[in-house]
């Protein structure tokens, strides 16, 4: 991209103690570049292979799926005071949403150009992720829709579990939860409760 140098090019930092995502966020509103290194380090792999499964086939290739996660870290970093950094698992999460308003404003853009080939073909290779075509458009949106209902941590347990592929003690470490035991129970209760919830948005 023309906007920014490659972020992935950034120094890794790597020699510097582990920090929490909170305090790295401390320290990229204090101007050290290398915080914003080890945050972008720390979540890139994470984002980049959720977000495959997130872009529609339209505008899927590996370049373009680069871009897009390193305008959403840039997006993010930009507007820090947009999202409550009092948990880690916080970061994520407004990454996601992020990557997400940007993948609509890709295709919003593209759905204006003149389409070669069937409409219905062009149209659907904008449109559908390969998340959609595993379990229905509708049913991804019904699932953005209940995840809305779920409290801010637990969301964001939520996302951390089912969509990054944390696992529990990562996830407590992230939300500063003693026992991992504590997440899991968490996390299942959530799950039940949207499925519930997609249940009966199925049978309306």
């Amino acid at each position: 991209m023309a906007e920014t140098a490659d972020l992935r090019e950034s120094p890794s930092a790597s020699d510097r103690e582990p920090h929490s995502t909170t305090s790295l966020l401390r320290e990229i509103r204090q101007g050290d570049r290398s915080a914003r290194d080890l945050l972008i380090g720390r979540y890139w792999g994470r984002l980049s292979r959720w977000a495959r499964g997130r872009i529609p086939a339209g505008i899927r290739d590996p370049d373009q799926t680069d871009d897009l996660v390193q305008i959403t870290f840039l997006r993010a970093l930009e507007r820090m005071e947009q999202f409550d950094n009092r948990r880690d698992g916080a970061f994520l999460a407004y990454l996601r949403t992020v990557f997400l308003n940007l993948v609509r404003d890709t295709i919003r853009r593209r759905s204006r150009r003149p389409k070669r080939g069937p409409l219905n073909e062009a149209a659907m290779s904008l449109e559908q992720s390969p998340l959609d075509r595993a379990i229905g458009r509708q049913m991804v949106e019904r699932y953005e829709r209940a995840l809305l209902t779920l409290d801010d941590e637990v969301r964001e347990a939520v996302i951390m579990k089912v969509e990054m592929e944390f696992s529990y003690p990562e996830i407590a470490a992230a939300q500063g939860i003693d026992k991992p035991n504590t997440v899991r129970m968490r996390v299942e209760r959530a799950l039940a409760k949207l499925a519930e919830r997609l249940n009966e948005a199925a049978s309306q």
